[in-house]
């Protein structure tokens, strides 16, 4: 069986260049940055500093000042009894751009911003040399993929590490379910399903006084330019183990979306429901559904047939079994590890070693893989993979600050423009 350190999408050198011995910390102390302090941010930063015990936290970034403050509190609770986790008054940055401050001070940075502005910090991180964890999607737009793509190659030229946050690359149960696929013991994956079908997600009350961009800044999950639609930074997951398993990317993506439930002033311009059929260059035709919609059944979880056997996976949970009923494989979870701590174990191991690990790119092309689904749900139209890539849609405005005004506005009853199928068109 492979590794789990080559199936989990970890390129790991055989044997290192003199670069990438050069790129080898050894045993020097790590210098991380934190650029974006959410939940998610605040979570990737303790387990960077576990993966690691020579790893300090030396600066933080943020657009508020609250959210600053909140992680560090987080990080420390967290860490209590493990480890003191101070960042000087002075490494502590506000604002839109706060994360070159903090990336300028770091040998690793963690890069957990809403998705519209990970193509600007990436691009910053990878030029000014640092290693660097950033999660999913990479982008929310397609001049947003190319630059990433892009960025990506750079990063493999300097042998830098770069792990992304589709954490089911890390995980046991996805990685040992792959080494059937790659034996033969599935056959050819003809046909899957991918879901991500919950209640959705939390929505922060407009407050008296606050500026549109301020709004949007702090309910960016229900913006295009900000978050890219639930499709895009969630249901990502499923639609790249899709990718993986199949070993290719779609050549074309047609389905249906729309609001049904989630539909009020307060949740923006995303769809609540997208359903799509992406048809790979192969001939597998995979249905991915999801929604936020509460009250519904939820569903997270991935399905493929082969030629041969058929697999049922989800999180710790996967089993195959044969055309003729009799079971092939069910995963043991007893002794796993949380693969969101697997993916920094492993970065700073391949830090520490001199190896080099590179998601980039198929973070990019999973990122672009779900685009390509929102634009088929919005337009009501098929949609290309050329198309997709090569899309004149820019959803992230330059030069961003708080003056800036965002790139949808509310109409005077509070509501803001909704794509319509038939009618919407991407460039």
């Amino acid at each position: 069986m492979k590794s789990t350190a080559l199936t989990g999408g970890a390129l790991l050198s055989s044997s290192f260049t003199i670069e990438a011995m050069a790129n080898s910390s050894g045993n020097k102390k790590l210098k991380l940055a934190l650029v974006g302090c959410g939940g998610r941010g605040t979570g990737a930063a303790v387990q960077a500093l576990r993966a690691d015990n020579d790893v300090e936290l030396v600066a933080v970034a943020d657009a508020f000042s609250d959210r600053i403050e909140s992680s560090l509190r987080a990080i420390s609770e967290e860490l209590d009894g493990e480890r003191i986790v101070k960042v000087k008054e002075k490494s502590r940055y506000v604002g839109f751009n706060s994360y070159q401050k903090a990336i300028d001070k770091a040998d690793v940075v963690i890069l957990t911003t809403p998705p519209g502005f990970r193509p600007l910090h990436f691009k910053y991180a990878i030029e000014n040399d640092k290693h660097v964890f950033m999660e999913k999607p990479v982008a929310t737009d397609s001049a947003g993929v190319r630059q990433v793509l892009e960025s990506a190659k750079l990063a493999s030229k300097k042998n830098l590490n770069v792990v992304v946050g589709l954490q089911r690359r890390y995980q046991n149960s996805y990685n040992s379910t792959l080494d059937f696929i790659n034996n033969g013991d599935i056959g050819k994956i003809i046909s899957g399903q991918v879901y991500w079908n919950s209640a959705g997600v939390w929505v922060n009350k407009r407050i008296s006084g606050q500026t549109e961009m301020e709004y949007q800044m702090r309910n960016w999950y229900y913006f295009n330019w900000l978050c890219g639609d639930h499709i895009l930074e969630q249901h990502i997951h499923n639609i790249d183990v899709a990718n993986w398993f199949i070993g290719e990317y779609p050549k074309s993506a047609a389905g249906m979306g729309g609001r049904e439930v989630r539909n009020g002033i307060d949740h923006g311009e995303i769809f609540d429901h997208h359903y799509v059929e992406f048809n790979y260059p192969g001939g597998a035709v995979v249905s991915s559904q999801c929604r936020h919609q509460p009250g519904t059944k939820f569903d997270v979880r991935e399905a493929f047939q082969g030629t041969k056997a058929n697999i049922k996976i989800s999180g710790d949970y996967s089993k195959i079994d044969g055309h003729d009923g009799k079971n092939i494989y069910v995963h043991d979870s007893s002794n796993d590890k949380s693969p969101y701590q697997i993916e920094h174990d492993r970065l700073f191991e391949s830090i520490r070693n001199g190896e080099v690990i590179n998601d980039a790119e198929y973070g990019a092309k999973s990122t672009l893989t779900a685009i390509m689904g929102r634009m088929a749900t919005y337009t009501g139209k098929e949609i290309t993979w050329e198309q997709a890539l090569n899309s004149n849609q820019i959803l992230v405005p330059d030069n961003l600050n708080w003056n800036s005004t965002p790139p949808t506005l509310p109409d005077q009853n509070g509501r803001y423009k909704i794509p319509k199928p038939g009618i919407t068109q991407i460039s």
